[in-house]
């Protein structure tokens, strides 16, 4: 599936590794840990909770996923 239409009704395939695409910048593995509304959701850090955006991704509560710059990109594991 292209990745870039993740999101709209369709599950991206999972990242083939751990860096954004875009900038090279290496992404934090995080688990979700609650869905919020207008595509956020808390995510355990290993550190705390954090609100990050999957409004990107489709997820769900237990995904692991990759986060850079506080948007989710993509999901390394389901829940």
């Amino acid at each position: 599936m292209d990745p870039s239409r993740a999101g709209r009704g369709e599950t991206a395939a999972p990242c083939p590794d751990e860096a954004c695409i875009t900038c090279s910048d290496e992404a934090v593995r995080v688990r979700v840990e609650t869905l919020l509304d207008d595509g956020l959701a808390l995510v355990d850090t290993g550190s705390g909770l954090e609100e990050v955006s999957v409004a990107l991704v489709d997820v769900a509560v237990g995904d692991t996923v990759l986060v850079h710059a506080g948007e989710a990109i993509g999901v390394v594991a389901p829940g």
